[in-house]
């Protein structure tokens, strides 16, 4: 599939999901392995992960996250954190897209990598007073 032909519905279903994160600032890293579920609204999906983190020197833990995916017109999504505030957008008409996220004095900047769909990445990386990190969550159709 090219990325001219993802729509939001492609993402729908369950994926198996690996992070990788590296925290530059504390000098440590971990890794997340779980699933994202997108399950259909009224207003598009509902995106849900679960899975065991593990972090450098820290016990591992269950960690979920919850966001929403919206149809923002023709070849955009709009993902919004769980309360509706905006949180930022894919452009599907490009393999991979990416886009920053502003939150007080912190710089999220994401790259999506749809060429090799249906396994598809999201590169994180994260700059402010008290964070510097890079995060990678790998996705792949669940089995």
């Amino acid at each position: 599939m090219t990325a001219s032909r993802l729509t939001l519905d492609s993402f729908a279903g369950a994926w198996s999901l690996d992070r990788e994160i590296a925290d530059l600032h504390q000098g440590s890293g971990g890794t997340l392995t779980g699933r994202a579920v997108f399950t259909p609204e009224a207003d598009g999906l509902a995106y849900v992960e679960e899975g065991r983190l593990r972090m450098t020197g820290q016990p591992e833990l269950v960690a979920t996250r919850r966001y929403l995916w919206r149809d923002a017109g023709p070849g955009t999504i709009a993902v919004l954190f769980e309360d509706g505030r905006p949180f930022h957008h894919i452009a599907l008409d490009r393999l991979m897209p990416d886009d920053n996220h502003i939150c007080g004095a912190d710089f999220y900047h994401v790259t999506y990598d749809f060429t090799h769909w249906p396994r598809w990445s999201a590169a994180w990386r994260v700059q402010g007073p008290r964070k510097d990190y890079r995060m990678v969550s790998r996705y792949a159709p669940a089995d």
